[in-house]
């Protein structure tokens, strides 16, 4: 089937937004190319589970597509129209399931030595599009925040190697109270600019006590929804027959009923639960690299305007099949190993921020938990440079805003 020939009653399957907001703009999505369209569709589907900023970007696309006439359309995906699809991806159910044959397209692209002009094309459309698109105005610059090595008595070791030549080093902070202070500053900017899960506090360990304003995801409290996917992953490597790619794909089209999630008023927040546990390699079981995923989603697909990420110790490598168990009894963990872990993840984290927009009136702090050690980047402070002042987070955090 080519695009041409879609009708609206085949998204009748679709969970009832996004089927409204395809058919609302099908006149322009049967002009494009098969090449492109499930791709296309792919984010669509999703869109009732997406957060406003995803939303919005959907809608900003489609609406531009719909706007442009067929000339221009014809223009803008000239290059999508020179690649060939095999009959039986043309026969293959895109609509229904667009994520599947976009795996597939890139599979056959890949075999036909394609794939590098497509990934050419695709770059070339998306730069196109953003030249054309204005991201909103933030309501406050955007503060992201570290909190590494809970549980670490003495480090000597030279910390924030890679953040210091971009910021101001602390050395004198007093640590008493400092995650409150934090989360009491997450808090009010919460209150003094509502957005919705626009405020985050994602937790490596089990979560502090914190305002109901922020949207919170933490690795003790999902461990039931972890060991429902250990115990899935379990039985499906024992399949036989059962390979990388093939747990790839189950992993990908799980939800989260299938893992015996209660049925939630926050669909959003379960689904993206689910992805973090499911795209992410070692989310399951390592809570560093739980936290660093969970941070990175939420930037790229959230884009909140505050993010907390604590990171907490992670068990000590052992045998994947270990690892992969419920069996936690006799787990030991790695305080140190895991700071340093954060600490890079620290790094990723501010690296991350910079790709959103606004990045030039942002602000990111990183401190070491329970210690005198705490590093800021801000518009208004100089880098690669250390600081003797005696200042608590509270103060912290305010010199990081000034």
């Amino acid at each position: 089937m080519q695009p041409r020939d879609l009708k609206p009653e085949q998204f009748s399957s679709y969970p009832p937004e996004a089927g409204r907001l395809v058919v609302a703009h099908l006149d322009a999505l049967r002009e494009l190319p098969i090449s492109i369209l499930p791709s296309m569709l792919r984010e669509a589907i999703d869109y009732d589970y997406k957060f406003p900023v995803e939303r919005a970007a959907i809608e900003s696309e489609f609406a531009r597509l719909s706007e442009i006439s067929s000339a221009e359309r014809r223009d803008w995906f000239k290059d999508f129209e020179r690649f060939s699809i095999s009959p039986r991806l043309e026969s293959f159910d895109w609509v229904g399931q667009p994520a599947q044959f976009t795996e597939q397209l890139s599979a056959y692209l890949w075999s036909t030595h394609q794939l590098d002009a497509y990934r050419n094309a695709a770059i070339a459309y998306g730069n196109r599009l953003q030249s054309m698109l204005r991201p909103d105005a933030l309501p406050v610059p955007r503060l992201g925040i570290a909190v590494i090595g809970q549980g670490v008595v003495s480090y000597d070791a030279l910390l924030f190697k890679n953040l210091r030549p971009h910021g101001t080093y602390f050395n004198r902070i007093a640590p008493e109270n400092g995650l409150e202070m934090i989360l009491d500053a997450a808090a009010q900017r919460a209150r003094n600019h509502p957005v919705r899960y626009g405020h985050w506090y994602i937790d490596g360990g089990e979560e502090a006590s914190h305002d109901s304003l922020l949207t919170c995801l933490s690795y003790k409290t999902i461990e039931p929804l972890r060991n429902s996917l250990l115990r899935s992953m379990q039985a499906e490597i024992a399949r036989p027959g059962m390979g990388p790619e093939e747990l790839r794909t189950y992993l990908a089209r799980l939800t989260p009923s299938d893992l015996g999630m209660n049925p939630s008023n926050d669909v959003v927040l379960s689904r993206f639960q689910v992805k973090v546990l499911t795209e992410g390699s070692g989310t399951q079981i390592f809570s560093t690299t739980f936290a660093q995923w969970a941070s990175r989603e939420a930037l790229r697909r959230a884009q909140p305007i505050t993010l907390i990420a604590r990171f907490a110790p992670r068990q000590r490598q052992r045998p994947m099949n270990e690892l992969l168990s419920e069996n936690h009894s006799g787990m030991q963990l790695d305080p140190v190993g895991s700071l340093v872990d954060a600490d890079m993840a620290a790094y990723y984290h501010w690296i991350n921020q910079q790709r959103l927009a606004g990045a030039d009136r942002s602000s990111f702090l990183v401190w070491f938990e329970g210690h005198s050690q705490a590093l800021v980047i801000s518009p208004t402070l100089p880098r690669s440079t250390t600081s003797t002042s005696a200042l608590n987070l509270s103060q912290l955090i305010g010199l990081a805003l000034s």
